[in-house]
């Protein structure tokens, strides 16, 4: 497995949002701004009808309490007031559901399209990014991040402006009441201020550092509780020592959970305390000013109406200190979901790439001097770099089966990525029928060039939708033709419920060889013109690489191959023989010429080779004599 591919540093402190990403917010939001402006209409409605009841008891207590003129009169005006203190929050909290629903919507429907983005971006990227970065960092990236921003969406952006409109209109409100106690009420709300950015800086600084470690624990998941990876930690008694990586990435991401907690938390509490003992202090100053005889009794009903629009004010304004704690933690996660949006994509079409119909395509594939080798983040370029394609030549005309032969790490398979460019050459070209597969749309070189590897991917799906990913629009008929043809019909027609049986995580319900007919039906639906064979055969035993044999040669007949061979038995009558080391092509010809040259194909021949036989490997480890081969007799 790769190293970790780490692209984003944990955001520090003084890390500034990447370049662009506030345009990019905003760009997020505009298919949506017809709802935008619904919630700012509504959130300015409900910010006017939450000053209605701090103004109107100033006028209970003044005009109808400790007013004069007749009783009745004042009973009549109490009862209407009191009507409308009752009816404006009623309507207030019906329109403030109705925010919410509409707030939720455009937040869901964001969250929706950078699913999506991510997601089809990554689609697109390069068989390299897979090979460097953790399956399980991926995986965090676009869940985990994208689920992070959803209180950024959907209460963040619209809180922002409702608490915006709260703050200003109800400070004017207490400022035409009364700007002595108006000034007293906020005076120290610029010390709030500045804390609010340090603790924003902080919590943006553990967010990062958080979304990191949710990904390795994501991955750590992902690499053990698949099949494959309970089956090596069971296989080397490894439980405990995998349970104890676990716990020690949990427990890291718990110790940062709580530390973002609190930190906003702290800051929250501080702010309601300084908010719940403020009233005292207009209390104070309101009494002094009345028992010193410079107001009248009219300061009671003043004081009631700024104290309930000063309580009015603790909420908003305690979310407008905190928005900024909030909107560095948002940045955090849409720098990281950006960083990998803005990941370039090597493998792209052409501008001038063509089309080409699989139905007129020949097959003829032409490697023209080629040149290839690895190059990432921690291997860059250099002279130093070995070459692991270098300068192969050769033609593979339709209807004929090319064989790669050579020790492991010579570079065959990496010459096979060449050809439906899940790489992209260095030097040379590669060619179907004349044309570069560079200019050769990613689609169209799809539908032309199918593959059966040595490991077989299955989806934990029904047979039926694991033969289908190769032809969608396939009927049943298809199907069983396609499954016959593979030699695997007969065993799916035993399976409990036939096609429709599921064949479990990377079909771990099915032996080797049936995996293998499996996919090589697959490939049998997608009908390419050229085939690609990554030692579809190496790993399994003598009777089912028999029946993978027997599958293979309705497959290979009529189209180009080029297949990789780890035993010889498989290949003895191809066309062409191509030894490989290092890269380059030290040999070429039939079985027949290479063993007259006695070189290095001679030799790998011989090491097989006993009296005759071809060594080949059963399940109990004895070597039989084998003959087969995916094409004429040995």
């Amino acid at each position: 497995m790769g190293r970790p591919h780490r692209l984003v540093p944990p955001a520090g402190p003084e890390r500034p949002a990447r370049p662009g990403t506030w345009r990019r917010i905003r760009e997020i939001f505009a298919p949506y701004r017809g709802k935008v402006a619904l919630v700012s209409v509504i959130i300015l409605i409900t910010s006017g009808l939450g000053l209605v009841n701090p103004l109107l008891i100033k006028i209970v207590f003044n005009q109808v309490i400790l007013g004069q003129g007749p009783v009745d009169e004042r009973v009549r005006s109490l009862i209407l007031i009191t009507a409308v203190m009752i009816a404006a929050p009623v309507v207030a909290g019906l329109l403030g559901l109705w925010q919410t629903y509409t707030n939720n919507i455009i937040g869901q429907s964001v969250m929706q399209d950078l699913r999506n983005s991510l997601y089809a971006h990554l689609q697109n990227m390069s068989l390299k990014f897979f090979t460097s970065t953790r399956t399980g960092e991926i995986q965090s990236r676009l869940t985990n991040d994208v689920a992070g921003i959803q209180s950024v969406l959907t209460d963040t952006a619209s809180s922002l402006l409702s608490n915006i409109t709260i703050v200003i209109s109800t400070v004017v409100a207490m400022a035409f009441l009364s700007w002595p106690l108006t000034v007293l009420s906020l005076a120290i709300l610029p010390v709030f201020l500045i804390l609010s950015r340090k603790v924003g800086r902080i919590r943006r600084e553990l967010s990062g550092q958080s979304q990191e470690s949710l990904a390795g624990l994501t991955a750590i998941m992902q690499e053990t509780l698949s099949v494959s990876g309970i089956l090596l930690s069971k296989a080397f008694g490894r439980q405990d020592f995998e349970i104890e990586r676990f716990r020690a990435e949990n427990r890291k991401l718990s110790e940062l959970e709580v530390r973002k907690i609190m930190v906003g938390r702290g800051f929250f509490a501080l702010v309601q305390v300084f908010f719940s003992i403020t009233p005292a202090f207009v209390y104070l100053l309101g009494g002094w000013l009345f028992l010193n005889g410079q107001v009248d009794r009219s300061i009671v009903g003043t004081i009631v109406a700024v104290t309930t629009l000063q309580s009015r004010l603790f909420f908003p304004m305690g979310q407008l200190l905190n928005v900024n704690i909030e909107i560095q933690t948002g940045l955090a996660l849409f720098d990281r979901i950006f960083e990998y949006l803005d990941l370039g994509k090597e493998i792209v079409d052409r501008d001038d790439a063509v089309g080409l119909p699989s139905s007129e395509v020949v097959g003829e594939v032409v490697f023209d001097d080629v040149w290839f080798r690895y190059e990432t983040a921690e291997f860059p370029p250099g002279p130093e770099r070995p070459w692991t394609i270098a300068g192969a030549s050769f033609t593979a005309s339709p209807g004929q089966l090319v064989a790669l032969v050579g020790p492991s790490g010579a570079g065959k398979t990496t010459l096979t990525y060449l050809a439906p460019r899940l790489y992209d050459v260095i030097g040379g070209r590669v060619m179907i029928d004349g044309i570069d597969v560079r200019d050769i749309k990613l689609e169209s070189l799809g539908e032309i060039v199918g593959m059966v590897t040595q490991e077989t991917y299955l989806f934990h799906a029904s047979v039926r939708d694991n033969l289908r990913y190769g032809h969608p629009e396939a009927t049943d008929e298809a199907i069983e033709a396609a499954a016959t043809a593979a030699h695997i019909n007969d065993r799916i027609t035993e399976m409990p419920e036939g096609l429709d049986t599921i064949v479990g995580e990377r079909g771990y319900k099915m032996s080797g060889g049936e995996k293998q007919r499996l996919a090589i039906a697959r490939v049998i639906l997608k009908d390419p013109r050229v085939l690609i064979l990554d030692e579809a055969t190496s790993a399994l035993d003598t009777h089912s690489e028999r029946l993978v044999q027997e599958a293979l040669t309705p497959l290979v007949e009529g189209r180009t191959t080029i297949a990789i061979a780890h035993r010889l038995s498989t290949i003895l009558a191809a066309d062409t023989i191509l030894y490989i080391d290092r890269g380059r092509i030290l040999e070429r010809g039939s079985h027949a010429e290479l063993l007259a040259l006695g070189g290095p194909y001679a030799a790998l021949y011989h090491e097989q080779f006993s009296d005759g036989r071809v060594e080949t490997r059963c399940e109990d480890g004895l070597v039989l004599a084998s003959g087969d081969v995916i094409r004429g007799e040995a």
